[in-house]
């Protein structure tokens, strides 16, 4: 779609549609799409802090069940 465009443009050499910046694609990916999606530094980083995010609630989490379903300890005599 966008190589036809471009093929047939009207010789405007100034605008290549090829080089859109992803954020100002907002065409929806569909099921039968092949194209594959180019992830830029940003969006990585983000990606990565968030997986960090969810590491450290989960290691919270797991210690919040831990001492919840640790064992009773004995009563002091």
């Amino acid at each position: 779609m966008r190589l036809h465009s471009l093929i047939e443009s009207d010789g405007d050499t100034n605008q290549n549609p090829l080089q859109t910046h992803p954020k100002e694609d907002n065409s929806v990916a569909k099921k039968t799409d092949t194209r594959k999606t180019r992830l830029t530094l940003e969006q990585i980083n983000r990606l990565r802090m968030l997986s960090d995010v969810k590491m450290t609630e989960y290691k919270k989490e797991i210690e919040q069940v831990k001492k919840q379903y640790a064992p009773p300890t004995e009563p002091a005599q």
